[in-house]
């Protein structure tokens, strides 16, 4: 297994996998097609992945709760799997409803999608949002929110919201384009992601006390455009190192990965085990 965290008593591998490439989710149109993602990723493909990213020494899986990787999470583990769960909020569905289908699944923690909340922040929606906070708190296990913008981290930790963990992205995407969800949308991701946000996001990480899983280290991808394919571990593993570097050692690292072409699951565990001294 990969090095771990305590988790809210729980071990859970500092390096987990999950499941924008599989709900077909593209930041980089350039070298994938969302529509190629989709037609990729079936049900028994995904399985398949989750296996692996299990063999390579994860032990959790972060899915949208929506009604495709419910069904996958359900094959997975009636197929033997092991990993723990846990899950975003799918804004499509009813969030009470959506409670109920994701403690089927018995998760070790969820949390709030953060496009969504980060639109109802600007709007000034506060108390609609802590209010399905709470509702989430009421599955009585661990929960968190996602958020885009550090002002927002430091504020969900200052005024204390209540939550136990934080889900981090590296890219602050509501400061250029104001994009909806796709899963609110349906439309193609155009975004433009911007690597130097993570030096605003770093500090922050380290100033707040709970538990952070920090998301999009590779800029969604982006990192990767207009590289050699040999070049492309090689830049894994610096971001991997920098990222590392700059967050608590309690915080836990959140990948995706497209095993078309080849085995990015296996490449991104064994540079991730180089990286935190394993061997």
């Amino acid at each position: 297994m990969l090095p771990t965290v305590d988790f809210f008593g729980t071990p859970v591998t500092r390096l987990i996998i999950g499941d924008n490439s599989m709900e077909g989710l593209s930041y980089i149109p350039k070298m994938y097609l969302s529509s190629e993602l989709v037609d990729y990723w079936t049900a028994g493909r995904c399985v398949q992945a989750l296996f692996e990213a299990e063999k390579r020494g994860m032990n959790t899986y972060m899915a949208v709760a929506d009604p495709f990787l419910l069904r996958v999470i359900r094959q997975y583990k009636n197929e033997g799997g092991k990993m723990h769960i846990m899950f975003q909020t799918y804004p499509p569905i009813d969030l009470d409803v959506s409670i109920v289908q994701m403690g089927k699944l018995g998760p070790l923690a969820v949390y709030h999608q953060g496009t969504t909340a980060d639109i109802w922040l600007e709007e000034g929606k506060e108390e609609f949002l802590k209010e399905r906070i709470r509702r989430l708190k009421g599955m009585g296990i661990p929960a968190g929110l996602a958020t885009h913008v550090p002002e927002i981290l430091k504020r969900a930790e200052e005024e204390d919201w209540g939550l136990d963990f934080y889900m981090v992205c590296l890219q602050n995407s509501r400061k250029y384009e104001k994009e909806e969800s796709t899963f609110l949308t349906g439309k193609e991701k155009t975004i433009v992601f911007h690597p130097e946000d993570r030096w605003d996001m770093f500090p922050v990480i380290r100033q707040v006390r709970k538990p952070c899983i920090v998301f999009k280290i590779f800029a969604g991808g982006q990192l990767f455009y207009d590289r050699r394919e040999e070049e492309i571990p090689g830049l894994v593993e610096k971001s991997m190192q920098e990222v590392y570097s700059n967050i608590k050692p309690s915080d836990i690292v959140l990948i995706g990965a497209f095993q078309k072409y080849k085995n990015q699951i296996r490449e991104n565990a064994e540079i991730c085990r180089r990286v935190l001294g394993e061997t």
